[in-house]
């Protein structure tokens, strides 16, 4: 499996909350952002017990765009985020870049980048 293929069945598992398969491609010692409340998160246990309070508070899906590589050996995916409430009110609709450092194929680091939009 390519890292892209790999990326786009992370993300796959996400929007079906598949938790321990998206954990799965992870480190034990993940550094996760915290992009719904602030902050960072630690280890895979604490992404855990904070995708399942978000995913009760907000219904988030996040679709790949398009993914690059980066001369760093980061890679970077432009996401279409739709955030919705429970009862489906609409929160958000954007993109934003995610932006991915991996140790042994496994999600290492997470860090969010907006993305600037166009002035009209």
């Amino acid at each position: 499996m390519t890292m892209e293929e790999r990326i786009r069945a992370f993300y796959a598992a996400f929007n079906a909350c598949a938790i321990d398969a998206a954990l799965a491609a992870m480190t034990a010692d993940v550094d996760w952002p915290n992009g719904w409340q602030g902050g960072r998160i630690a280890g895979r246990e604490a992404v855990r017990d904070y995708w399942l309070r978000q995913w009760e508070a907000i219904d988030g899906r996040v679709e790949p765009v398009e993914i690059t590589r980066s001369e760093d050996g980061r890679w970077t995916v432009l996401v279409h985020q739709v955030v919705r409430s429970p009862d489906g009110t609409l929160l958000a609709d954007e993109h934003v870049r995610h932006v991915y450092a991996f140790r042994d194929e496994l999600v290492e680091r997470m860090d969010i980048e907006a993305v600037q939009q166009a002035q009209a």
